[in-house]
């Protein structure tokens, strides 16, 4: 059986990513209220930790995972490792007699708890001592009105307060006005207007080496001697050829000849991940991050289902939060740039287009939107049940590029 997963980042008020909450099912059609959360719970345990752990999928960090109410009362959370995780709450769950004695099992057992989707109910009172994050969905409960429920809690001291579903940098400024401590929410992969990052005056190095890369075939004299006159890129290069990522097989002594090992598809890949990561350096790491993996899930699924498409499609994923990184709408970005007319499109128009596919399955996946992903790689002839390992395939290979 296969168990798919994605992830949501949390977010502290400095922007850093501090846990992850997975999201998974375990097919597309597992998406309806009337299947059992335990049963489902059950399997994403057997198979994700159990079998391949936690850590490549949350890069190390705390795992948020949900938890119904036999799962609590069957004790299913102490399976996983109390430092791993934070057992969160379903909305769903009663506030009844075996619910509390479970959640003070496992707060004496040394877990962190989590209530998700809370909505005030004197008898979760009794429960505060065992809670360390309450989780509240700002669409379903706004700001304005969970402000007083927010402004008591906050005198609790050992518990923290979490604003779920911020999608506008407006959301994320007033819950930190009204004292969250934690955020969850696409807010970070929007553009914020009115702040623009000119990219042309800032970094045109960098620009000429993407301007470069996006030839064919590319002058390899230049972009050498573009590296060459940045320190800082010049590092970057050579950390990426001894990372690992690639068998060295001689010795670099310099800066031309890194860049003829990695040959065309490797080095134009690489100037454009430095590019993404540049560009976003005034923004939260995670959008960086998922960039990064859209544009190696978009590439894995080319080269399972769409050969000689491998190339586009990696490009398509990378700069698909370029209008997120630089303040400013995508089509005034694209501009600027030589990108193939198909890259183009997928990332302009609302025409369906085999990228626009990728891109929609890839973005799909990422929400945790199993239905709408199967949907999307159904256009595009790819096997649902790939989807899984290309994912997670896609989380590991980024953070190995991350410690270049």
């Amino acid at each position: 059986m296969q168990v798919y997963t994605a992830r949501q980042a949390i977010l502290n008020r400095r922007e850093h990513v501090v846990a992850y909450e997975l999201l998974y099912r375990d097919s597309p059609d597992n998406i309806f209220p009337n299947i059992d959360p335990h049963e489902a719970t059950s399997k994403v345990v057997m198979q994700t930790h159990l079998n391949q752990g936690l850590s490549p999928i949350t890069d190390a960090k705390p795992a948020l995972i949900n938890f119904g109410e036999q799962s609590l009362i069957d004790g299913l959370p102490l399976l996983l490792p109390r430092k791993q995780v934070m057992v969160e709450i379903l909305e769903t769950v009663t506030p009844n007699e075996q619910v509390y004695q479970a959640c003070k099992a496992l707060y004496h057992q040394g877990y962190h708890l989590a209530l998700d989707d809370f909505i005030y109910r004197p008898e979760w009172s009794r429960f505060f001592k065992f809670i360390k994050l309450i989780k509240f969905d700002i669409q379903l409960t706004p700001l304005d009105k969970v402000a007083p429920l927010v402004e008591k809690l906050k005198q609790q001291k050992k518990l923290k307060i979490l604003a779920e579903k911020v999608e506008t940098q407006e959301e994320f400024e007033e819950a930190k006005r009204l004292g969250f401590h934690y955020f969850q929410g696409y807010y970070f992969c929007k553009p914020q207007m009115n702040a623009s990052y000119d990219l042309e005056t800032n970094q045109p190095v960098l620009l000429s080496l993407v301007h470069e890369s996006l030839k064919s075939p590319m002058n390899i004299n230049k972009i050498s001697n573009y590296f060459e006159h940045d320190s800082a890129l010049s590092y970057k290069l050579l950390k990426f050829v001894n990372s690992g990522i690639l068998p060295i097989t001689q010795q670099m002594d310099s800066i031309k000849k890194a860049v003829v090992y990695l040959g065309d598809l490797q080095i134009k890949k690489l100037i454009l991940l430095m590019a993404t990561g540049i560009i976003a350096s005034n923004k939260p790491k995670e959008l960086t991050r998922i960039a990064i993996i859209r544009a190696r899930f978009c590439e894995l699924i080319a080269q399972k289902a769409l050969p000689g498409q491998s190339e586009a499609c990696f490009i398509t994923g990378l700069f698909s939060l370029l209008d997120a990184m630089l303040d400013k709408p995508m089509a005034e970005i694209l501009e600027n740039l030589s990108l193939a007319e198909e890259v183009t499109l997928a990332l302009l128009s609302p025409k369906p287009s085999i990228l626009k596919y990728v891109l929609d399955t890839v973005r799909e996946y990422e929400k945790g939107s199993w239905y709408k992903t199967k949907t999307a790689a159904d256009m595009i002839n790819v096997d649902y049940e790939l989807l899984a390992g290309f994912y997670k395939d896609a989380v590991i290979w980024a953070n190995k590029y991350d410690h270049c």
